[in-house]
């Protein structure tokens, strides 16, 4: 069965929202910033999902640029979270969970290159 992409992008946003939300609860304290960017770019796939069910040809520009620039960042920041872990500050959790969305930053990007491609061949 495949997926359609409108619907992979709105899954997405709701995997970024849902893992802001997690990343707040762990520690309320210092991780306001998951909280506000997991719903910032999980407003913003959701809306990149909601244009191409419309047939907003251009949205899959929006999206791609979006999720390419998650992965740098989530690259970035997992790399300093691991580096945080490894001398001894407790941010096992933080790391895990900025690795998670790495994850599915990367996998969204490959999917939308992937989808791209079948439409265009």
């Amino acid at each position: 069965m495949k997926i359609a992409t409108s619907r992979w992008m709105v899954y997405f946003g709701i995997f970024l929202f849902t893992c802001g939300v997690f990343g707040f609860l762990s520690n309320p304290a210092k991780a306001q910033t998951a909280l506000f960017s997991g719903a910032l770019f999980g407003s913003i796939s959701l809306t990149w999902g909601m244009l191409m069910k419309r047939g907003a040809h251009q949205a899959w520009w929006g999206a791609i640029g979006t999720t390419g620039f998650l992965c740098l960042v989530f690259t970035w920041r997992a790399i300093m979270s691991w580096l945080s872990v490894a001398q001894g500050q407790p941010k096992e959790l933080a790391a895990i969970l900025i690795t998670v969305m790495l994850l599915g930053s990367a996998l969204t990007t490959g999917f939308l290159w992937l989808r791209r491609a079948e439409r265009l061949g």
